[in-house]
């Protein structure tokens, strides 16, 4: 594990991300991508769950859902979110925190990925009206066959309601943890086309 000096940070907070989650990869974690997001809708609720990082630069963070979900109801409503990674296994103790403005993936972006997943997983986005009630298991599974004996032996095409996602990187926070609760903190503020960087208590 590569520490970070958190008295002379990084100078760039995307790198130092993506030094972390190369670590977090190497350690193992079942899903070492997993995130949380979280929202607001229109009357000012938050709401959080955990969606997966699929790309990550300077421009900020892609994850990929069906726009018509909840998560993507809120979005148009509120179009800031948050994410949170978490690493707890020895000798692993980080999170990251970005928050941020949310933006559409491009079509592009999104029809590369949704060509990179499982045909299995392909049937099973178009089979579900996520978010939406369902009279039962039974339900989904008859859609699901439905849909694989009308694409068979053709692709599935992405629905027009399916795609990407990019939070902005707008605040950066990395926390490294410790034994006896003395963590150390840095977060990251954009301003302009650099950062205004400080330390903070635990």
């Amino acid at each position: 594990m590569n520490p970070i000096d958190f008295d002379h940070p990084p100078a760039d907070p995307a790198e130092a991300c993506r030094s972390w989650f190369r670590e977090s990869e190497s350690m193992g974690f079942a899903n070492p991508n997993a995130m949380t997001l979280a929202t607001v809708d229109a009357s000012g609720q938050p709401h959080a769950r955990i969606v997966l990082l699929r790309g990550f630069d300077a421009r900020g963070a892609v994850f990929f859902t069906n726009r018509e979900s909840d998560k993507g109801v809120q979005l148009r409503a509120n179009d800031r979110a948050a994410l949170l990674f978490h690493w707890d296994r020895e000798p692993i103790g980080r999170q990251i925190r970005i928050e941020g403005r949310v933006t559409l993936a491009s079509d592009a972006e999104s029809d590369a990925y949704w060509n990179s997943r499982p045909r299995e997983s392909q049937i099973n986005a178009c089979a579900s009206q996520q978010s939406r009630p369902v009279a039962s298991r039974a339900a989904l599974q008859a859609e699901q066959d439905r849909l694989t004996a009308q694409f068979a032996g053709r692709p599935v095409p992405r629905p027009a309601h399916w795609g990407g996602y990019r939070v902005s990187l707008d605040r950066i926070e990395l926390w490294q943890g410790d034994k006896y609760r003395l963590h150390d903190r840095v977060v990251y503020l954009r301003s302009g086309s650099g950062w205004n960087v400080q330390r903070l208590s635990p």
